[in-house]
């Protein structure tokens, strides 16, 4: 545990100040222990993956920030069909142990920056799937230190959102599909390709900032409100993409929030369209 870390260094944004407490378990028994500690002493819990879909404000957060990065929370099985991974395990690499078996299902997440917990609990998706597709089963904690598996069948998944968020996520059972290597790694380059085209990674960022409304383009509204490369403090949405949010001078959350509402507003004005954000703000 650190007193006072600061949650820059743990976001892809690179904002936020500091949390109070910053935990990082080694084990399930370890989680349990401090989760129930925690609400003993009723001190908020924040969950931390990747950081790649988060916002973390410029004051920090007063309560404990739990990072699950320990080997135990990184495994990753497989059996038959069934991939089996811990919560912290990241898309890439179990992309990769997928590829490597012939197995497909997870190549939209190529690219992805994050982590299985991070990705079942706002349903990522990239080009028409999403993971809620291959999702079997979720082992979760809840915030008394209780554990359960939910099945497929008792989760409820929508676009960039999920039942998940009430539980902490331990790990999950996806079922993917036979392959050839040659046909998944197809699929990963054009994706990989289509990607790095559209995208801007030249600076810290958080990917898409705001969820795309039904049949529109979130970064389309905005680039048609003429603000591509508009700036506020160290940040400026991204000439490329403008659903993108660059952290290009050591800029703040208050930064990023202004530019959000301002995006927000002029959709608003020019289209009566209501954006709603995709990153979690804290």
């Amino acid at each position: 545990m650190r007193l006072d870390e600061p949650l820059a260094r743990h976001t892809s944004l690179r904002i936020g100040g500091k949390a109070r407490f910053f935990i990082r378990p080694q084990g399930l028994s370890a989680l349990r222990l401090v989760v129930i500690g925690l609400k003993e002493h009723k001190i908020p819990i924040f969950i931390i993956g990747a950081g790649s879909n988060i916002l973390a404000g410029d004051k920090g957060v007063k309560g404990a920030v739990l990072k699950m990065d320990a080997p135990y929370f990184k495994k990753i099985s497989l059996r038959g069909r069934r991939i089996t991974a811990g919560c912290s395990a990241a898309l890439g690499g179990l992309l990769r142990e997928a590829g490597g078996h012939s197995l497909s299902g997870l190549e939209f997440s190529v690219g992805i920056p994050g982590t299985l917990g991070g990705a079942l609990v706002m349903n990522a998706g990239a080009w028409g799937k999403e993971i809620a597709e291959i999702v079997e089963k979720v082992k979760v904690m809840d915030y008394n230190g209780r554990i359960k598996t939910l099945t497929r069948s008792s989760m409820h998944f929508g676009y960039r959102k999920s039942c998940l968020g009430k539980y902490i996520v331990l790990s999950a059972v996806l079922k993917l599909s036979p392959a050839s290597r040659q046909e998944i790694s197809g699929r990963v380059r054009e994706y990989l390709r289509r990607r790095r085209a559209a995208q801007d990674s030249s600076f810290p960022n958080a990917g898409c900032i705001f969820k795309n409304p039904a049949g529109r383009s979130a970064g389309r509204l905005i680039e048609l409100c003429g603000l591509k490369g508009k700036n506020s403090g160290g940040v400026r949405i991204s000439r490329r993409h403008a659903n993108f949010i660059l952290n290009y001078r050591n800029g703040s959350s208050g930064d990023v929030l202004r530019l959000m509402e301002i995006a927000a507003r002029r959709v608003k004005d020019k289209f009566g369209i209501s954006l709603k954000p995709e990153i979690v703000i804290w």
